[in-house]
């Protein structure tokens, strides 16, 4: 069902007999708000696609910068294009990646904000940004430092939107930390944020994309409308006639709690 506008969605929220679920694409009203306002109806959408790239000390740095490019530049108005790009510090000591990661993003008329961390360290930076937590929706993103893969994980987790993000690194330890530390719907590894769709991900046509966590997260295609329904067909059959030579019991006895003081 197409809506667009809060009023008409509102209604839909109140039929609770009438909905069993609703799926929020493409309205003109802020869906967080929407979210919030169901309280029987369960609400599938997502506020805000807030993705990360984060380029390890380890990462092969070709491949990041092919990444941060894709990611950022493939479609920048998508809820999965990057909006802030996250740097392990020791890559500005021994590496030129920086600097040429800025000069890719200005190529393509990119505008480059510094998160506080790299704003500090750094005579002359990029304007420093507003709030991190931003979905700048088109050629702006942010630069922010990092000094672990345990700080890369607090940043998505307090910055984040639970949309997708990304992990660049050749150490698969490092890969696996990030993609077990984040909650994100989507946790990459060496690939490019855009991945995240229903249709690359085999689900046919995408309806939607999800960052809550029941039932149907990420990507939404028409299985994740869905829920199940079991049939049964017996021929009288009861549930103690499968039991261990029909003799099984069940016991309903108080348990006793020991206190551990």
């Amino acid at each position: 069902m197409a809506l667009d506008s809060q009023k008409a969605v509102g209604k839909v929220l109140k039929a609770t007999k009438l909905a069993d679920k609703l799926e929020l694409r493409q309205i003109t009203v802020p869906i967080g708000v929407l979210m919030t306002q169901s309280k029987h109806i369960p609400v599938l959408g997502h506020a805000e696609g807030i993705c990360h790239v984060f380029v390890d000390k380890d990462a092969d740095l070709q491949m990041a910068l092919k990444i941060v490019r894709d990611s950022k530049l493939d479609y920048p108005a998508a809820c999965n294009a990057m909006e802030t790009l996250l740097i392990h510090e020791e890559l500005m000591e021994e590496s030129s990646f920086f600097d040429d990661v800025c000069r890719m993003l200005k190529k393509h008329n990119v505008k480059i904000h510094s998160g506080p961390r790299l704003s500090r360290r750094m005579t002359f930076s990029p304007p420093l940004v507003k709030k991190m937590k931003t979905e700048y929706g088109g050629l702006e993103c942010a630069i922010e430092l990092v000094t672990s893969v345990e700080q890369a994980i607090e940043h998505v987790v307090n910055f984040g939107s639970g949309h997708t993000d990304v992990v660049v690194t050749r150490n698969e330890d490092t890969a696996q930390r990030f993609i077990n530390g984040i909650d994100s719907a989507c946790a990459f590894h060496n690939a490019s944020s855009r991945f995240a769709d229903g249709y690359r991900f085999g689900l046919g046509a995408e309806v939607g994309i999800s960052t809550g966590k029941i039932h149907a997260r990420g990507p939404v295609g028409m299985e994740g409308l869905l829920t199940t329904k079991w049939i049964l067909h017996g021929n009288g059959h009861g549930a103690f006639d499968f039991t261990e030579s029909g003799g099984m019991k069940f016991l309903h006895e108080p348990i006793p709690i020991v206190s551990e003081e």
